[in-house]
């Protein structure tokens, strides 16, 4: 672990302040949780991601859709791809998401490009597809987002419906 420099002040009400600099770095969010871990004298934090808890149901979900179909399926948290299948999955998995992407998320919104055109889905790596991306909607926004792609052939209304189904399927696992 490495020193930030950064000292603060525990107040009355036990509470400090996370650096405004730092919490960019990490892409903490406002209202976002932390969770806390101790070790001897040593406190850490750590951004807390529902979708973690998920990713096993998550991997076995999309194990059996990439056992029906070939498709290339990925499921995100807020960060980062945490699921995949089809043949871009190694390309694709924990790498973090793209700036579009997270506005997406911010947006809570379906995105469905049915022609192939030139995209960042993965931070700093263009290329051309043609996707729909439906958000995961569960504790009162977006939690991740699962997204279908294809290099070769448009996306199909079959294909949105998959991953609206996907998305809704973990949304519930999530509140359940």
């Amino acid at each position: 672990m490495k020193t930030t420099g950064v000292v603060r002040k525990i107040d009355d009400l036990g509470r400090i302040v996370i650096p405004k600099e730092i919490r960019r770095t990490l892409k903490i969010r406002d209202g976002e949780s932390l969770e806390i871990f101790v070790d001897k004298e040593m406190i850490a934090l750590k951004k807390y991601s529902t979708m973690e808890d998920l990713q096993e149901v998550t991997r076995k979900l999309l194990d059996a859709i990439s056992n029906t179909t070939s498709k290339n399926i990925f499921v995100t948290d807020r960060d980062k791809v945490i699921a995949g299948s089809g043949e871009l999955k190694k390309k694709f998995l924990n790498q973090p998401i793209s700036t579009y992407l997270e506005e997406v998320l911010k947006d809570c919104e379906n995105i469905v490009s049915k022609e192939r055109r030139r995209v960042a889905l993965l931070a700093d790596i263009e290329a051309e597809y043609s996707y729909a991306v439906c958000p995961i909607l569960a504790e009162g926004g977006a939690i991740g987002l699962v997204l279908i792609l294809s290099m070769d052939r448009t996306i199909t209304e079959e294909d949105f419906a998959m991953i609206s189904i996907v998305a809704q399927f973990l949304a519930k696992y999530v509140e359940d």
